[in-house]
């Protein structure tokens, strides 16, 4: 068995990382730079878009952090954090709402980008401000995004949430800080954050 993580401490490869962690996957890791071999092959046979994080497991790959997570979850049942049948469906729920909604509404807060009402008929999340309120109500329903354990889907939606409020993207409402409280205090988020800034401290 062989597992690469192709990422960049600086990027949503981070996401791809922590899930590995969680999983206790032993994996190799090669590191891309934005402008040089990001852009080059042989990274661009792996991921034509370009961009991190993506995984090569026994050779077959996966890009799209929401992917990977739900991957890796199958592909290592061991670590327990595919969905059991009660939590199927918030899990898939929230996972792709993540990858969605929240993802295309932070960007484009991010951007400046705020539709108009017309516009915000044409586009899948409507509003930001909806878009907020609906993940709030997700993350306080219970102690995890699809129910009283952690699973896949916790990581890239902690991601969001984690993310949103360290760059400004999102409120830091009551809800997103301690849900962000409870996932970063966990074992394998803290060795993935050490992993990745000591590749940023010797990067710098």
């Amino acid at each position: 068995m062989t597992l690469t993580l192709y990422t960049n401490p600086m990027s949503r490869g981070r996401i791809a990382r922590w899930m590995l962690e969680e999983v206790e996957a032993e994996y190799e890791t090669v590191i891309l730079d934005y402008e040089t071999t990001m852009k080059a092959e042989p990274y661009l046979s792996i991921n034509p878009m370009a961009k991190v994080p993506a995984i090569v497991h026994n050779h077959k790959t996966v890009t799209e952090c929401a992917a990977i997570c739900a991957y890796l979850a199958e592909a290592f049942p061991d670590a327990d954090l595919a969905p059991r049948d009660e939590e199927r469906a918030d899990y898939y729920r929230w996972l792709f709402f993540a990858a969605g909604p929240v993802e295309a509404a932070t960007g484009n807060r991010a951007l400046g980008v705020v539709p108009d009402a017309a516009q915000q008929r044409m586009i899948g999340y409507g509003s930001f401000e909806r878009v907020i309120d609906v993940l709030e109500h997700a993350v306080a329903a219970h102690p995890y995004i699809a129910g009283a354990r952690f699973t896949a889907a916790d990581v890239y939606v902690g991601s969001q949430v984690i993310w949103g409020m360290q760059f400004g993207w999102l409120p830091k409402r009551d809800a997103f800080v301690t849900y962000a409280a409870r996932l970063t205090n966990r074992a394998p988020y803290l060795r993935a954050a050490a992993l990745d800034d000591a590749t940023m401290a010797t990067a710098a």
